[in-house]
């Protein structure tokens, strides 16, 4: 029982790192000192999606739910419980590819307006 609600609660935490990756350098507009959280967690999601890594997170989350009794899941976190509920195809290499590039695109545009809330800092 223990397990299978460390493993839920693991799914949660999965799922609130994917949006931190994804929307954390909005956070960073407000609060800087989270750059430092960001920027590694940003490059690690980019990194799983163009290189076709697992994350440890989803081979923890299966271990846990094997100690549970119950079964695991093949592929990732994402294919598993995200991209079912947005598109009922399998996840292909050409959009995990479009994925990488959406968090990029949008993380860089982000930090963009970081740096240039910085320089219009520095210039008062």
């Amino acid at each position: 029982m223990l397990y299978r609600i460390a493993a839920d609660g693991l799914v949660l935490f999965h799922l609130l790192f994917i949006l931190f990756v994804l929307f954390g350098g909005l956070l960073v507009l407000k609060w800087r000192h989270l750059i430092w959280w960001h920027l590694p967690a940003a490059v690690w999601g980019v990194s799983v999606e163009v290189f076709h890594l697992i994350c440890p997170l989803t081979d923890w989350e299966n271990r846990m739910r094997h100690a549970a009794g119950q079964t695991g899941y093949g592929g990732g976190f994402i294919e598993h419980y995200v991209w079912p509920i947005i598109y009922p195809a399998g996840l292909t290499p050409a959009i995990q590819l479009g994925l990488a590039g959406v968090v990029l695109v949008f993380n860089v545009l982000v930090y963009l307006r970081v740096i240039k809330q910085w320089n219009l800092r520095r210039a008062v």
